[in-house]
């Protein structure tokens, strides 16, 4: 009787994590960490490792975040109904703004070099699934400048400068409109930031579809509720720091905050980081 052959045990993958998935892995499938009420600080804190240890590349990327911020600005002169859908959107679309910096702290992980030529063309080998994924959230940001827009709409006679804004964010006299403008923003911010908040990191690393990564974002949110309100938290008062002083703060705190995203997908998928200065 011939022998029974058993199944070779995988080799044990590098740096203590989980073996690699095969082609048929599915993100609905994946299990969901439970993550620390802690946790959003130690991602940031990786996050500043990464970028210390390749400036070059985030500054970079930083200088792209303060140029953008200035854009805002010159939208907020010219349309001042729509700089709080595209300023949220700018803050709640980082994941996709920051792949290049997602892939150079996945560069450093695995002991590598990276480079701003690998950064940059980082998307390529997904390109298509970004694309749609891309797709997705521009829809949803031009749902939420319309809404913001009929906001505008019902609460003026006409549509304001960028002077009357501010005077009618600030005063108590338009408090409906400040309580609707807000709802408003939380809904639609609310459902970007759940459905990508680890979605692209999941599509570089996983190549999985831009539906599944959405969606194991949203299960990964709700099975973290506190930790993911926390990070979402951090990322909106650093974001708010940084554009103080002309935006200046982008230029570090953009790219922090990026590679610390990719270290917040890794804790949903592998668990906890482990303290910095170890991998």
């Amino acid at each position: 009787m011939p022998a029974t052959r058993h199944p070779s045990p995988s080799p044990s993958p590098p740096n203590g994590d989980q073996a690699p998935e095969p082609e048929s892995w599915l993100a609905l499938t994946a299990p969901i960490q439970t993550l620390r009420l802690d946790d959003p600080l130690e991602w940031l804190s990786l996050g500043w490792r990464d970028f210390t240890r390749a400036p070059g590349v985030g500054l970079f990327f930083g200088a792209c975040f303060f140029l953008m911020g200035h854009a805002l600005l010159q939208v907020f002169e010219k349309a001042p109904a729509y700089v709080l859908a595209l300023s949220a959107g700018f803050l709640l679309m980082g994941p996709l703004l920051c792949l290049g910096l997602y892939d150079v702290s996945r560069q450093l992980r695995a002991g590598g070099k990276p480079s701003l030529r690998k950064a940059l063309v980082a998307w390529f080998p997904t390109k298509g699934t970004i694309g749609i994924f891309a797709g997705i959230l521009l829809i949803l940001e031009m749902l939420w400048g319309r809404a913001s827009l009929i906001v505008f709409a019902v609460s003026f006679d006409s549509m304001p400068t960028a002077q009357s804004t501010m005077s009618a964010i600030f005063s108590f006299d338009n408090i409906d409109f400040i309580i609707g403008y807000l709802i408003v923003g939380a809904i639609f911010a609310g459902l970007i930031f759940v459905t990508s908040v680890i979605a692209i990191p999941m599509i570089l690393d996983k190549h999985t579809d831009a539906i599944s990564a959405s969606l194991t974002s949203v299960r990964a949110c709700a099975h973290n509720p506190l930790t993911m309100a926390i990070w979402a938290a951090l990322i909106t008062l650093l974001i708010v720091i940084a554009m103080l002083p002309f935006f200046v703060g982008l230029l570090v705190i953009g790219p922090v905050l990026g590679h610390a995203t990719w270290h917040a997908y890794r804790a949903v998928i592998y668990g906890s980081p482990k303290p910095v200065g170890r991998f």
